[in-house]
């Protein structure tokens, strides 16, 4: 059976009782959906705050992640 959930601590330091949560669905072609979210309990933060952290998010999972498998 296939992995459908993963859940990450948090990225930073400054904020310990974040998570990022990844989705992840099957597609009628064989391949997958991944769906990520950013989960905080306290209050959210302002929007310069959010634009930083889905920046990195982006960074690590987009770029990096992509990077990891080669060309």
């Amino acid at each position: 059976m296939e992995p459908e959930l993963v859940v990450w601590s948090s990225l930073w330091p400054e904020r310990p009782d974040d998570e990022i949560r990844f989705d992840i669905r099957p597609t009628e072609d064989g391949g997958c959906s991944l769906r990520w979210t950013l989960l905080t309990p306290a209050e959210a933060p302002e929007q310069a705050v959010i634009d930083r952290l889905r920046h990195r998010l982006n960074f690590l999972i987009n770029a990096q992640l992509r990077f990891s498998f080669g060309q």
